[in-house]
This record gives C-alpha cells, structure tokens and sequence, in this order.
C-alpha cells in the first residue's frame, strides 16, 4: 500500500485533464489517418474533442422509454470507474487488478447504458456487449498473465522488473498481441467493435444525447487512454520512461490502429469473439510455458 503515500489531489486532477486532452487527440489523429487512407481530407486532430464539448451545450433529452435514474446514474458510473482506473493505473502505479476490475465492471456498465434508455437498438448493443465481453474479458485478464514473470501484480513493481530484466514484450510477445488486440476492439471503427456497428445505428449509446453523451464519450476517451498507457507499460517498460516516450508510443498505436480500423471490415459478433480468443488462449500458452 506504499503507493497511497503519494496521493496528491491538485496533481491527481491535473493527471486527470492531460489524460483527457491527450486521450481526446489521440482519437482524433486516429480518425485522421483513417480520412487519409480512404482519400478524404479528414477532420481536424482536435474534432474528437471539439464534438464531445459540444454536446454540453446541446439540449439534453431523455427519452420516455427510459429507466430513470439508472438512464444517468449508469454514465456516471462508467466515468468513474475509468477515472479510477486512470489514478491507480497512470497515477499511483498502484494494483494491476484494480485497473482489470474496472474493466471488467465497465463491460457490465455498457450492457447497462443500452437497457436503461429503452430503445430496441440500444437494447441490441447492450446485448452485444455481453457478447464482446466474453471476448475481451479473457484478453484483459492476459494483463494479469505477466505475474508469471514479474510475480507481482503491482506495477510499479512491474516496471522495476523490466528496467532490471529487460521488456516483457520479448518475453511474452503473445501475451502483448492478445492485449494489442484488445486495443483494437476498443478503438472506435474497429473491426471488432461489434457494439457499435452501423447496422444498430450508435449501440447502446443511440438514445444518449446533450450532455449525458458529452459524459459518455470523456469516458471512453479517459478509458483509451488508460488502455494505451496500460500496454505500453506492461511490455515496454524497459525502454519507455518519460511522458515524452508514452506520447510517442501512444501516437505510434493510433497510427496503426488508424491503418487497421481504415483496411478492416467489421466481423460478424461471433466471428469477432472466436477471433479474440484465440489470441487470449495462445497468450495464455505463452504465459505458462515460457
């Protein structure tokens, strides 16, 4: 519990805000490269910013089908579990675990969003998140899979490890595709992003407007970033230190996730999950024979 000692709140809410700019920007640079790749102009890098701001100053309408209070208070509490995540991960380097628990209730948390509004396709996309998170559960829990190695969950003791004993990416390299992958079913455009698919208009976030969605999309840009730093520090905290070093590799993994999501139709939803659980058993072979 060393790592509560260094609780600083003004610094946490700092912390708290770059993330959010760096996360915003990170997005917008993905759908950038993904304008350029099919020949259009794009965007501007800021506009995934600029359009969550904007839904705070637009009429917020809740729908009459919906299941109050649980219509705002689930949005709530998807933003907090990835700002809590975002303080035990990137703050305090605190408990690895507590970073995977707060994925794990963010799955329940979207399945939640799509039922309490009502509407049949946020309903579809709430079902399809139970789906992808039978998916992506087994690829997060690949996270846990480096206690073989490192024999801790910490990761500030993690990132000791590697500093000592070099990256764990060339030690578990199936263990870092399984979470790469993980990645990609969380970028927006994402050929595994199975719950947000056209064909159910937005998922479960369709009946979700003014400032109840502005909410919704901070989290998923704080979640982002938290899902880059995550990676970057369990595989490559060997040669990645400085917070120039994460904006580098962060921009680096837009920028292919961009080139993937762009030449990458979406698969079907059980395509998706047989997929991604392949790469989650071959990293757990990985993880116990190496």
């Amino acid at each position: 519990m060393t790592y509560l000692i260094s609780i600083n709140l003004p610094y946490m809410l700092l912390e708290i805000i770059t993330a959010f700019i760096i996360g915003g920007l990170l997005l917008g640079l993905q759908r950038k490269v993904i304008a350029r790749i099919q020949g259009r102009p794009g965007p501007p890098i800021i506009q995934h910013l600029l359009h969550t701001f904007k839904f705070y100053i637009k009429e917020l309408s809740i729908p009459r089908t919906s299941s109050m209070p649980l219509y705002v208070a689930i949005v709530m509490a998807l933003d907090g579990l990835w700002v809590l995540a975002l303080i035990i991960g990137p703050i305090l380097h605190g408990p690895l675990g507590i970073v995977i628990l707060c994925y794990a209730i963010h799955k329940v948390s979207e399945h939640g969003i799509g039922l309490a509004s009502g509407s049949p396709y946020t309903k579809m996309g709430s079902c399809r998140a139970v789906l992808s998170a039978t998916a992506e559960m087994p690829l997060i829990a690949v996270m846990a899979l480096v206690y073989f190695k490192t024999h801790t969950l910490i990761i500030s003791d993690i990132i000791n490890y590697q500093l000592i004993h070099g990256s764990l990416v060339l030690q578990l390299p199936l263990c870092a595709l399984a979470v790469f992958i993980l990645l990609i079913s969380k970028a927006p455009y994402s050929p595994f992003g199975i719950v947000w698919g056209k064909d159910i208009v937005s998922g479960y976030k369709t009946e979700h407007f003014g400032v109840i969605r502005g909410v919704l999309m901070m989290g998923e840009i704080l979640g982002y970033f938290v899902l880059l730093w995550c990676f970057l520090t369990l595989f490559f905290g060997g040669v990645i230190s400085t917070p120039l070093d994460y904006i580098i590799g962060m921009t680096i993994i837009t920028i292919l996730l961009g080139f993937i999501c762009a030449l990458t139709p979406m698969v079907a939803p059980y395509h998706s999950v047989m997929i991604q659980w392949i790469f989650a058993v071959l990293a757990l072979a990985n993880a116990v024979l190496v």
